[in-house]
């Protein structure tokens, strides 16, 4: 049987945490309130047995985005036509590509086998599959709806997609423009430059001053690049050993969202992230409980997370929906306004899946007009960088060609 982590209360309000085994999280539910505890979190323990070599693992490449919506799509049209889901499972280990996806799926099967439910299998995968997955399944699976919630995993998953694709081509405008003046200034400052400086050496007359700083500077870049080099190398790998950290990871979430022009993108993905895994969960049958704890680990924002369980906190002291989201700060008067409407008609999965076409709608608009909005910043640092080469460069030699009319 598996291992879950719980946490709850006691009679008296007090929290209780704990370790117990069961073949599945609702039965260590039952048994906490056969025991006089009100479950609130229970989450299955991860054990995973060493796999191959040391070279292997170095290189092994983890389950991505299409392939697990692929397998959600299978999942769907095998269990739709009928098929048992330990058949479907066997199935999609041989026809499977990714040797991590099959390795998963084969311990998958083989939890099926053991006798494990199919949401106590998939969270013992948490790189996989993430606990908002999970509830859904388990969910599906108790309410004899399992292929429905494969399918809207699914869908769910293919918006998570091309938010991500719309993202992603928005900034490679920019980081392509970035990248080429960083190498072009390097460039410069390695061998361009130096070939000038020896042909300002000849000059008898004192060089301009944007001359001399821009010799000065191409002389340490020559002196000191493999340094620079190292010393970028270790603040980069300092930087990601520090976001590791929980508290690392707290402040570059926090930061990510305050940053110029690209900070409200991520915010208002995040939430519509937030927006549509709510409604996934409340309308497939999820604990309001469980369903903030499954959506702030689905977030991927350590902030927002914090944010999310800080409304969990209140709805268990008896606070609203609508209280506790305004206490946060992340949301409009208008989505708060629309989850006030939702929570008074019954239908709050319906007005935060309009909360989420709203951020997203938001979000897509932003996307058309970022390369607007930056496109100004990267021809002012392009202007920038060429008046500084051609006043460093360009000058001393015009200077040069006067005294030679002069002469």
């Amino acid at each position: 049987m598996a291992r879950y982590r719980y946490r709850g209360r006691d009679r008296h309000g007090a929290v209780v945490e704990g370790v117990l085994e069961g073949p599945s999280a609702e039965a260590v539910a039952e048994r906490l309130l056969g025991e006089g505890l009100t479950p609130v979190a229970i989450e299955a323990e991860v054990t995973r047995a060493p796999r191959g070599d040391l070279l292997g693992r170095l290189f092994e490449r983890g389950p991505g985005l299409d392939e697990l919506i692929l397998f959600s799509r299978q999942m769907y049209s095998l269990l739709k036509a009928g098929v048992p889901i330990l058949r479907a499972m066997r199935g999609l280990v041989e026809t499977t590509r990714s040797a991590r996806m099959r390795q998963v799926l084969e311990e998958i099967a083989e939890g099926l086998e053991s006798g494990r439910s199919v949401s106590a299998c998939l969270a013992r995968h948490p790189e996989v599959f993430s606990s908002l997955y999970v509830a859904v399944v388990a969910v599906g699976e108790n309410a004899g709806r399992l292929d429905e919630a494969f399918s809207q995993m699914a869908d769910t998953l293919e918006r998570e997609r091309e938010t991500r694709q719309r993202i992603r081509t928005a900034m490679r405008y920019p980081v392509i423009v970035l990248s080429a003046i960083a190498i072009a200034v390097f460039v410069i400052n390695l061998f361009v430059i130096p070939a000038f400086s020896r042909v300002f050496a000849g000059f008898q007359m004192e060089l301009p001053w944007a001359t001399r700083v821009l010799l000065a500077v191409s002389a340490f870049f020559t002196a000191w690049w493999p340094h620079l080099l190292v010393a970028a190398a270790v603040a980069v790998a300092g930087l990601r050993r520090y976001v590791a950290t929980e508290a690392g990871r707290l402040r570059w979430d926090r930061l990510k969202l305050h940053l110029p022009v690209v900070g409200s993108i991520i915010l208002r993905a995040t939430l519509a992230r937030f927006a549509r895994s709510f409604a996934l969960c409340q309308r497939s049958g999820v604990p309001l409980l469980a369903t903030l704890t499954a959506v702030a680990r689905a977030v991927d924002n350590r902030f927002v997370e914090g944010r999310i369980l800080a409304m969990r906190e209140g709805v268990e002291r008896g606070d609203t929906l609508t209280r506790t989201a305004r206490a946060t700060g992340l949301f409009t008067p208008l989505v708060i306004q629309m989850v006030a409407v939702g929570e008074e008609t019954g239908a709050v999965d319906d007005m935060l899946a309009e909360v989420a076409d709203f951020y997203e709608r938001e979000v897509d608009y932003e996307l058309k007009y970022l390369s607007d909005a930056i496109e100004p910043i990267l021809i002012v640092a392009v202007g920038v960088m060429v008046l500084i080469l051609a006043l460093g460069v360009f000058l001393p030699m015009w200077e040069l060609t006067s005294l030679a009319r002069r002469g």
